[in-house]
């Protein structure tokens, strides 16, 4: 199904980029890390973005196609 797989997309870039940008996936690490990288941004397309926000961005991507909600059922 597109919207599973669209789920999936999301999910696995967050994950990915939180890997990338913290060295690990454990969410108490992560969050202990946080203030250490809040400034710390990722280059993508020429764009400087936050990379918090990337990370949040993502996972919440991954989270609305895993749910189907918000335009992504059918």
């Amino acid at each position: 199904m597109l919207v599973n797989r669209v789920g999936d997309l999301g999910l696995m870039l967050g994950i990915c980029t939180a890997f990338l940008t913290f060295k690990t996936v454990d969410y108490a690490t992560m969050f202990a890390l946080t203030p250490a990288i809040i400034d710390k941004t990722l280059s993508f397309f020429g764009f400087e973005l936050a990379a918090i926000s990337v990370i949040s961005f993502l996972l919440f991507w991954g989270v609305l196609g895993k749910s189907a909600q918000l335009g992504l059922h059918v």
